[in-house]
């Protein structure tokens, strides 16, 4: 073996490694591609033929680091028990599903939510990944409830547009084989599965109305918050909310607050498209002080920062690794 060689095996020997569960999902497919551009983390994998087999999975489990769980919420149930059962040997775990995102021995993995919530991720066991729709509707609300701008008890509507990517493998195939429609309302039994993280997080009293919808275009979110002004303690201004909003994200590497002078505002349009591919996360604010009214708005990719983006970013948090 050559110096270089040796060099290269014992940077590899070091490098934490992870085990992506589920990884031939929308998200997973997306998280292992993500992880195949960082030379930081050795990713092990199990044969198709071993993939339920608990035995062979708990194995490879007792090998890493971190385990990604890309799986339905009763399957993730069930690994995470069979980690419970590992005793310590158990790995870190970060559960994608909904299964325990208000699970409260788990930490919300959006390291923006509030000052010092990056270091839970660091220093949690479990941690699970947020929602897409939560991620957009949390960045904008909690900084104002926190900020005394808006009420705990405040009457929240959230209305939101996605990509299909973010529907699973029957909505990709209806749309990509051209038998859905080209936009469609769901959602309307008012029992989405986001909802209880969105409530939570936000730290509302009130279970908000949250009305998701869905384009015919494969991935990129647009999340919105309207608000009646003169409806919230003090009526503040447009540029109040602003501000709440900046002071958060100050220094944040993948949450911007826009200003409010863009060239969205001069247009009075914005698609939801524009962050694909990336881990990004936009906050907007629009406002008409005349009508004492306010749109807040959160672009961003629904597989990127609403989640395989997020559940790279918070891998690394939980891995003791730099921002990517």
């Amino acid at each position: 073996m050559t110096l270089t060689e040796t060099h290269k095996s014992a940077a590899a020997a070091t490098r934490p490694s992870v085990f992506v569960d589920g990884a031939s999902g929308t998200t997973g497919l997306e998280i292992a591609e993500r992880l195949g551009r960082q030379n930081d983390v050795a990713v092990k994998s199990i044969a198709d033929d071993k993939r339920k087999d608990t035995n062979a999975k708990r194995a490879l489990m007792e090998e890493v680091d971190l385990v990604i769980l890309c799986l339905p919420d009763a399957a993730a149930k069930e690994t995470v028990a069979l980690i419970d059962g590992m005793g310590n040997a158990a790995p870190k775990v970060l559960d994608a599903s909904t299964a325990f995102r208000v699970a409260p021995d788990w930490a919300y993995g959006f390291p923006e939510l509030a000052p010092g919530q990056a270091e839970k991720i660091s220093s949690a066991k479990k941690v699970s990944n947020p929602g897409c729709y939560p991620t957009g509707g949390i960045a904008l609300l909690r900084p104002l409830v926190d900020a005394g701008l808006l009420p705990a008890d405040y009457p929240v509507t959230v209305n939101a547009v996605s990509g299909y990517s973010g529907g699973g493998k029957s909505m990709i195939a209806d749309f990509e084989g051209d038998t859905a429609p080209s936009f469609e309302l769901y959602g309307l039994g008012f029992e989405h599965k986001h909802l209880p993280e969105l409530q939570l997080y936000s730290k509302l009293t009130h279970r908000p109305i949250f009305i998701p919808s869905v384009g015919n275009y494969r991935q990129g979110m647009l999340v919105s918050v309207p608000l009646q002004l003169d409806t919230l303690p003090g009526k503040p201004k447009g540029a109040d909310l602003h501000a709440a909003l900046a002071r958060r994200y100050a220094g944040s590497k993948y949450v911007s607050v826009m200003p409010m002078e863009n060239a969205a505002t001069k247009s009075g349009r914005l698609e939801p498209e524009a962050l694909n591919e990336t881990n990004k996360l936009e906050l907007y604010v629009f406002a008409s002080d005349k009508y004492g009214q306010a749109v807040l708005v959160a672009r961003l990719d629904n597989l990127g920062k609403g989640a395989s983006g997020a559940a790279v970013q918070n891998m690394r948090l939980m891995l003791g690794l730099p921002e990517a």
